[in-house]
């Protein structure tokens, strides 16, 4: 989805030997005269996103340009803090993935819009419409690279698209106190005072301590998601006040004793919520599920969530859950959403087992989450009816991943349902039932004292 960084770095305290490629940064940068630009941190940037940009620099020439200015790009290295002080060029031209010096650039740049604040320069392009990319690639990166500026930081955005700026406004609004630019469609010349190129990535759905500023970590970022959704979910809840408000009215019969039992009965009872999928890696029983789950003790929600659905009211669902379970698959990156201390349930199909542990499983465990994988046995995928029973696509999967990407993903991704074996699955819901039924009531009995 962005063009972001993924490096391995020294942890702090580490003094282990890096050898640094260093990539001429020139291409980041153009100047009406010689221009400097100073890194306190140099970091390992990628040719190709330099080459990327490098041509975006060359469509629009004045960007992040100015006669006086010093611009100062602000890096991460190998367990390194040195100096460097390079010259940046004229841009003119490409030759080799740089832009070279032409003499006859002119020479006086006009800033149509002078920045006090630095730029963060990124792509919503690629794997949009993915929550797993979209997180992964695109809104971790972006809070890892940027919320050290408090916000006061301006957003640079290639490939642009208003919808992607409305799906996560509420995110973009506690890092960036400035509307974002859109690179192609503005065409005024924007000038700061120093800028980053790309996203800093540390690992899968997670923010790495060693690498932060005041070691924030992946509950730092859950709790930045909590804040950013916040004011919408109270707008929902008193929406939903006034409508049940409007149903008492009608139903005066009701007594407030009786509702106030009623409604502490269920406060008792953890609560699951079931996420959906269609099509391929769904749960064929899963109405068997929902019901096995409420004789259990469960308050059971099930939940579909499509590109369009809002995501707050997917947090809000999440936030508010004890339990979640779910299907490997890109919709799992909302374990994010859950608090620390509660139950994730990944059903994991055949062939999605290093997948599921290094995407999903890894990452919930670094956020707190009691971690269970669900390994489904060949009887209860749907490819035990389409294959023998000695065919390696059941009896060794990893054989079948040896054949390449592709190959694996037609098989295992896009043509396996999952029916569960409810009655193995139900060992591992009672432990989940029995942990959070201990803390729900715990915590309830703490707030009734």
């Amino acid at each position: 989805m962005v063009h972001s960084y993924r490096y391995h770095q020294l942890k702090k305290g580490d003094r282990q030997h890096v050898e640094e490629e260093e990539v001429l940064l020139s291409s980041l940068m153009c100047a009406a005269s010689s221009v400097y630009f100073n890194r306190t941190r140099p970091k390992l940037f990628s040719l190709v996103i330099l080459s990327l940009l490098s041509c975006c620099l060359i469509l629009s020439p004045p960007l992040f340009c100015s006669s006086s200015l010093s611009y100062s790009f602000d890096v991460e290295s190998d367990g390194f803090a040195t100096n460097v002080n390079a010259k940046a060029y004229l841009c003119s031209s490409i030759s080799n993935g740089l832009i070279a010096k032409t003499e006859n650039f002119r020479i006086n740049h006009h800033c149509d819009v002078m920045h006090d604040v630095p730029a963060v320069l990124f792509s919503t392009g690629g794997y949009t419409g993915n929550v797993y990319h979209e997180f992964n690639d695109g809104i971790l990166p972006l809070y890892i690279t940027s919320q050290h500026f408090k916000k006061k930081v301006v957003f640079v955005i290639l490939d642009y698209h208003n919808w992607w700026i409305m799906k996560y406004g509420n995110i973009l609004s506690l890092l960036s106190d400035y509307p974002a630019i859109d690179f192609n469609g503005d065409k005024k010349t924007h000038c700061f005072p120093e800028a980053i190129a790309g996203l800093r990535i540390h690992d899968e759905l997670t923010v790495d301590p060693s690498l932060m500023q005041e070691n924030k970590s992946v509950v730092d970022f859950r709790n930045f998601l909590d804040r950013a959704y916040w004011p919408r979910i109270k707008s929902m809840i008193k929406e939903e006040e006034r409508g049940a408000q409007k149903k008492l009215e009608l139903k005066a019969q009701s007594s407030k004793k009786n509702q106030k039992q009623v409604h502490e009965a269920t406060l008792k009872k953890p609560k699951l919520v079931i996420l959906s999928r269609n099509g391929s890696r769904a749960i064929t029983n899963e109405n068997l599920l929902v019901k096995m789950a409420e004789e259990i003790g469960f308050r059971v929600e099930v939940m579909r969530p499509e590109p369009t659905t809002e995501l707050a009211r997917i947090y809000r669902a999440l936030n508010s859950s004890e339990v979640m379970i779910g299907v490997h698959g890109a919709a799992m990156t909302h374990f994010l959403f859950m608090k620390p201390g509660s139950v994730f349930i990944q059903v994991i199909p055949l062939g999605t087992e290093w997948a599921a542990d290094a995407y999903y499983g890894k990452p919930a465990r670094k956020l707190g989450l009691k971690y269970i994988g669900y390994q489904i046995l060949p009887r209860e995928s749907s490819l035990y009816d389409k294959y023998d029973k000695n065919d390696p696509v059941l009896r060794d999967p990893r054989s079948v991943s040896d054949k390449g990407w592709q190959y694996t993903k037609s098989i295992y991704l896009d043509n396996q349902n999952v029916r569960l074996n409810l009655g193995r699955f139900q060992r591992r819901l009672l432990r989940a039932y029995r942990y959070s039924f201990a803390k729900v009531n715990s915590r309830y009995h703490l707030h009734s004292q």
